[in-house]
Formats: structure tokens, sequence, C-alpha cells
């Protein structure tokens, strides 16, 4: 059995952060991180939405937000996902939901991150964010 190379996590764990800042900042559509999801291997779908999980913890979402970015994510507001993320507090056990539920875990996590984040950059960033991520340039874009 091999393991993952401290470096391959980090590789990771990069890209994941790049595709959704892509995706929260309109360089990437929805569908297009999706597609990238769905086409990476289910222990790795688990590590995405934990990381995609952390993000939205640490942009501090609201239950508005929740709502918001159930609204956009196209998935059904009863589906475990949109309400795990609308509850007050929002519940973040994406990675346990049943591989079914994955891609639609990463569609309101993304979408709720994205209003979230959006948010942020327009308040308290505006004008003095030193977050890389925040800035994205869109020639960094990739299909």
């Amino acid at each position: 059995m091999t393991e993952t190379s401290r470096d391959d996590g980090h590789t990771f764990r990069r890209e994941i952060e790049r595709v959704v800042n892509e995706i929260a900042q309109g360089l990437r559509t929805l569908d297009d991180g999706s597609g990238w999801f769905s086409g990476l291997a289910p222990t790795r779908r688990q590590e995405v939405l934990q990381e995609v999980a952390g993000y939205a913890m640490q942009a501090h979402i609201t239950s508005a937000d929740g709502r918001a970015g159930v609204a956009k994510s196209g998935v059904k507001p009863t589906a475990n996902p949109s309400v795990m993320i609308c509850m007050d507090p929002p519940r973040y056990g994406f990675a346990s939901l049943p591989a079914n539920e994955h891609v639609k875990a990463f569609r309101v996590l993304v979408s709720v991150f994205t209003v979230a984040d959006t948010r942020r950059r327009e308040t308290y960033c505006k004008g003095t964010c030193g977050h890389a991520w925040h800035n994205l340039p869109a020639e960094n874009v990739q299909p």
C-alpha cells in the first residue's frame, strides 16, 4: 500500500483552493467545477468536501448565506447537503454523506462559500486585502 506523499497532498490542496476560488470569483462555472470534482476518486472527493467545508467555516457563513447558496447551487432545498448547511449552526459532516450525495454536497458547499466569500471580499477585504486567493487573475483559469 502506498501513501500519498506530503507534497502530493499539498499540491492537491492547492488545486482545490484554486478551483473553488475560481468558481467563487466567476472565473470558472459551478458546472465546470462539478465536472472536475466528479472526475476525482471517491477518497479525493471526501478530501475536497472536508477542505471546502473548512473554507466555508473560515468565511463565517450565516444561515442567510446557506439559503442563498442553496438557491444558486441547483440542488433541492430538501436534499441532505442543503438542509445541513442551512442549519443554525451549519452541520459540516459532508464527507460522511453517502457517495451518491457528494456532487450535491460539493455544489452546495461551493455555492455557499461563494456567497459568503463575495460578501467578505466586498466588505472586510475591499481595497486592503492581502489574500492572494481573493484576486485571481483570469489567465490562471484552466478548463
